[in-house]
């Protein structure tokens, strides 16, 4: 079989390969031959550069002969040839059920779509085309032939626009940034960059703000542990609206009030960036980020992100000390706190724990016992931690007091 056609037919693979003698060659460009359809055309779209001028010419004039519900047939057939798809896409004064077909058949050449997008004067057709994102990643001269049209409509230039930025234009310029970012030792915030979702979409990051992110970045891949992360669960915890986000911001920005009173408008500014990436970004940072992004991230109202935070290998004694006895913290950041064997021998950490009305009341129980008796009959008369934690703690301190 000739490389150039998907025909079984000899007949068909003769003329398209140059090895069929000229009586044949001038019957099939006069439509005289018994093919179908989708052969004949594919042997017509062959002629149309033959080496005799009268089979160039019989073959254009059969073409234009071919009636429009056969060339649509043909556009929307899986098998047709390439270059009959070709030759419809860019075809002069071809109906629009013909592009139309020849559009949305998926064997249609990416070099065909782009031609009949530089050509078309048709806004419906042009929108047809940017649907196809898949065909827009593989060809990008597609969308760049879309938005040079200008008979391109809104939704068409949109979605142009969007697979522009999305695919290539965010993964340039995020490419460009980590490689800056390398040449000036900035290792672990390339890294960042490069793996991080929220830079450059619509909805997310502009670069500038990449660049501000990255002054918060301190931990290198390689010294990241994410054995912790609930790999079965992923999805659920990474999943987030629009409307969560800007209230998990909305949270955060007035927590940071209330403890801080007056804060800069550069931190304001910081938390803003921060908590507009996605859960996956949120969760690198949380890992990878130095003091400051950590102070914003545990505050994060996802689970995964605060716990992200005390699994930084960067995270301080001191950092946890205060986490410890922060009311608004997730109680299962406490609880992991407790379990550290570490963290448990210090213990202004067990104390705040003890204290802390958001610790797990077993977690809370559980941490009285290393805790000294002026501490347990404080805690027994603490009107803000649970009864059961009082009533425990007031046993430990008469047991140890003898009464």
């Amino acid at each position: 079989m000739s490389a150039n056609t998907t025909s079984t037919n000899p007949v068909v693979q003769a003329i398209v390969a140059g090895t069929a003698p000229l009586p044949a060659r001038l019957m099939a460009a006069r439509g005289l031959l018994p093919l179908a359809a989708e052969e004949l055309l594919e042997v017509l779209v062959t002629l149309r550069a033959d080496e005799n001028e009268e089979i160039v010419q019989a073959a254009a004039e059969t073409l234009d002969a071919q009636p429009a519900d056969t060339l649509v047939a043909v556009a929307s057939a899986s098998g047709t040839s390439p270059a009959v798809l070709s030759y419809l896409a860019t075809r002069a004064g071809a109906q629009k059920e013909i592009q139309e077909a020849v559009t949305l058949n998926a064997a249609t050449p990416d070099e065909a779509i782009a031609a009949l997008a530089s050509a078309t004067s048709d806004g419906s057709l042009l929108e047809l085309i940017s649907i196809n994102q898949q065909r827009l990643i593989r060809a990008p001269h597609i969308i760049e032939a879309l938005l040079a049209n200008p008979a391109r409509t809104g939704d068409a230039e949109r979605r142009a626009q969007e697979t522009k930025r999305e695919f290539f234009e965010k993964e340039r310029g995020a490419q460009q940034i980590a490689d800056e970012m390398r040449a000036r030792g900035m290792t672990a915030a390339a890294e960042f960059i490069e793996a991080a979702e929220s830079i450059g979409t619509p909805s997310g990051l502009s670069y500038d703000d990449a660049w501000l992110l990255a002054q918060h970045i301190e931990v290198s891949d390689a010294d990241i542990d994410d054995s912790w992360l609930p790999l079965e669960r992923m999805e659920e915890f990474f999943t987030e609206s629009e409307e969560q986000r800007a209230a998990n911001l909305e949270r955060v920005l007035a927590e940071t009030h209330a403890e801080a009173g007056e804060v800069a408008p550069e931190r304001i500014s910081l938390i803003r960036r921060v908590m507009l990436m996605n859960v996956k970004d949120r969760v690198k940072l949380a890992m990878k980020g130095d003091r400051e992004a950590r102070g914003i991230l545990i505050r994060d109202s996802n689970k995964v992100v605060a716990t992200g935070v005390i699994n930084n290998p960067r995270i301080t004694d001191k950092e946890v000390e205060s986490i410890s006895a922060m009311r608004t913290v997730s109680d299962e950041v406490l609880r992991l706190i407790a379990q550290n064997r570490a963290w448990a021998r210090n213990y202004p950490v067990i104390h705040n724990l003890a204290r802390n009305p958001r610790t797990p009341i077993a977690t809370a129980i559980n941490v009285l016992m290393r805790l000294q008796t002026k501490d347990l009959q404080n805690i027994s008369q603490n009107r803000n931690v649970s009864e059961a934690v009082r009533r425990q703690a007031q046993r430990l301190a008469q047991t140890r007091s003898g009464h």
